[in-house]
């Protein structure tokens, strides 16, 4: 138990965040099981640290554990949990827990037998198979999402300035009023394209070779999030690389699903249930028309965020794309978003939204909008597309 002790120690001691994260404030951490879920590489370990540095500092009541660690190869977590209450222990931040057999289970039984421990769990955004011990967690756990750095985020974390979030129906009826507030502050225009390329996954913080680790980081999440999660056999591994490259290749257009099966060697079902698994993983957005859902083919399938369009494809991406995947991965976590009848038109929560140049003439409606790139200013139903990067 003391070898932890010292590596929690070392790991709080040079933890530093310099973006302070919104979910921080937003769990209720009196809860006595708390899960949050997110895609590998949005800072969910960063994060546990970050909460025992606030909370606890040097306090040996709240430790922090990897499922990564060999030791757990041996001895379970419900065995190692009783081991830490008799310590004295009270909060235990348990990281990558999916790592470990039958950690649902596992999970409910220290809830059950450990009722003044508090358990705080990472785990990963793909959804595993259902089982019993799954929908007990779920009902006796509070489960919350961590995502990747907004533009906000990102602008916050190079200037050390503090702008808030702003909900779609401020920045629909009030971009005007919230631009004033932020404008003779900070040119968003002037970082844009940094956080396209790298800054939606806060690792960029710590490296200078941003790509290689996004790299390493998608083929972890398709071998491991998806795969080991989703039980998929490892031969199977190069088809699901294949169709990410492909849905790449596709850009912002219909997806050819008859296509993508014959190339990558499956059927066009298999192809559809890989595709809501890369889905899960947060490494496509499917974006439908309204009405339609899943198993329906989508009306596009995009990266899911920016970053990913640099780091996989080297051929040139159009403006049009770059800039519709940033709006979709703006606004999917709190908004439903469906395919419009035009290219560039969006349907957020029954809006009609166009993405689109700041030069481009659309004809609108009266209750329809336009999200404009290459400018920072907006007028009447015309709104900066930046702007959409401060909704969380």
């Amino acid at each position: 138990m003391e070898a932890f002790y010292r590596t929690h120690a070392y790991l709080v001691e040079h933890t530093n965040a310099p973006v302070r994260r919104d979910l921080m404030d937003e769990i209720d951490w009196n809860d006595r099981l708390i899960g949050i879920k997110g895609t590998r590489g949005v800072g969910k370990t960063t994060f546990l640290l970050q909460y025992a540095k606030e909370k606890f500092g040097t306090d040996r009541s709240c430790l922090f554990i990897n499922m990564n660690n060999f030791y757990f190869q041996g001895r379970g977590i419900v065995d190692f949990a009783g081991e830490f209450v008799r310590y004295g222990g009270r909060v235990l931040l348990i990281d990558q827990v999916f790592k470990q057999p039958n950690w649902a289970e596992a999970l409910v039984e220290c809830y059950n037998r450990y009722e003044k421990l508090h358990i705080v769990y990472t785990t990963s955004s793909v959804i595993p198979p259902e089982s019993e011990s799954l929908r007990e967690l779920k009902r006796i756990s509070d489960n919350y999402v961590l995502h990747g750095f907004s533009f906000r985020e990102f602008i916050n974390s190079q200037t050390g300035l503090n702008f808030r979030a702003y909900n779609l129906e401020e920045i629909l009826n009030d971009h005007e009023q919230i631009l004033k507030t932020i404008l003779p502050r900070v040119r968003p225009w002037n970082y844009l394209q940094d956080y396209l390329h790298h800054g939606h996954y806060p690792f960029f913080l710590e490296t200078h070779n941003f790509t290689e680790q996004l790299l390493k980081s998608i083929n972890t999440m398709i071998e491991v999030d998806i795969l080991f999660i989703k039980q998929i056999d490892l031969k199977y591994l190069s088809r699901i690389k294949k169709l990410l490259y492909l849905i790449g290749l596709e850009g912002i257009a219909a997806p050819n699903i008859t296509q993508m099966a014959s190339e990558i060697g499956t059927s066009r079902a298999t192809v559809m249930n890989y595709i809501k698994d890369l889905e899960e993983a947060r490494l496509v957005n499917l974006v439908y028309h309204e009405g339609d859902e899943f198993p329906k083919k989508p009306a596009q399938i995009m990266m899911h965020n920016t970053n990913l369009l640099y780091a996989i494809y080297a051929r040139g991406m159009s403006e049009p794309e770059i800039m519709e995947t940033f709006f979709t991965n703006s606004l999917w976590r709190h908004h439903t978003v469906n395919k419009g009848r035009r290219n560039g038109m969006y349907i957020v929560d029954g809006v009609e939204i166009h993405v689109c140049d700041k030069n481009k003439h659309v004809k609108t409606q009266a209750n329809s909008y336009c999200a404009r790139y290459n400018t920072e200013v907006g007028h009447n139903n015309d709104i900066p597309l930046w702007l959409f990067g401060f909704l969380y």
